[in-house]
């Protein structure tokens, strides 16, 4: 089944017509979770860098006089130590609730194309019996996502769109597997990379005008730009079992229209 922007873009609308302000509050939260952990991440930096730089100059204060090699060693121990755990709280974190947070927000957005417009599908991944095949999928995608970047940005990018389906094929199938959800994503995406690219292009004019207001009308952006996405696996879905790439009941489907 061939697919066209216009074609996606017009349904996302028509979906959008009746359930614009939950896909935006689907979006607002989808957005703040996940660049929730990066600005704390900065904000603890930079406030780190004040909090050492006042504590660098009350060393060299005559009040507190001279500190012993030692203490000043375990001092740095403890800063490496704590930078080490909150390294690891903060992977730990988004490995956790955040990657199955997102594929609640694209189960949402895929369902809602599909008429079931239910804000209770924020608790979908963390149903009994789906959760941890979620994570474990979406840990591996994520992990052979990043060793591409490791080779160059360019692969990175190119299997970043290869794996993009799987958080939506978690959702229709939580159980599926880590192996299998990223193969059948690549085989999804694969011929269709750089039309998946021109999609995210077409949206920029919509962004730069969020921009222009005050930078929060790209948040009025975010619900369209995401119920695309959402008709683009519906499409590639179909066209995957069309071709025998994958069965209806594998991804839990009765019907495919």
């Amino acid at each position: 089944m061939s697919w066209s922007r216009k074609e996606l873009k017009s349904r996302a609308k028509q979906v959008l017509r009746t359930s614009y302000w939950k896909a935006f509050l689907v979006s607002l939260l989808l957005a703040l979770v996940s660049g929730g952990i990066g600005g704390c991440s900065g904000n603890w930096n930079t406030n780190s860098s004040n909090h050492f730089s006042g504590m660098h100059m009350g060393l060299g204060d005559s009040n507190f006089g001279d500190i012993s090699g030692g203490v000043g060693v375990a001092i740095l121990l403890f800063i490496i130590l704590f930078a080490i755990v909150a390294g690891l709280c903060v992977i730990a974190f988004n490995i956790f609730v955040i990657t199955p947070f997102k594929v609640n927000a694209h189960q949402y957005f895929k369902q809602a194309s599909q008429g079931e417009v239910e804000l209770n599908y924020f608790l979908y991944a963390f149903r009994s019996g789906k959760y941890l095949g979620i994570v474990a999928a979406m840990f591996w995608a994520g992990l052979l996502n990043f060793l591409w970047f490791l080779l160059f940005i360019i692969p990175g990018i190119v299997k970043t769109y290869a794996y993009r389906m799987v958080p939506y094929i978690l959702g229709d199938n939580p159980t599926i597997g880590r192996k299998r959800a990223v193969q059948l994503s690549n085989q999804m995406t694969k011929g269709h990379k750089w039309r998946m690219f021109v999609l995210d292009l077409s949206f920029i004019g919509w962004y730069l005008l969020g921009i222009i207001a005050l930078g929060i009308g790209v948040l009025f952006v975010l619900p369209y730009y995401n119920t695309t996405r959402a008709e683009l696996y519906l499409a590639l879905r179909q066209q995957v079992i069309k071709e025998g790439l994958a069965t209806p009941e594998e991804l839990n489907l009765v019907y495919i229209g």
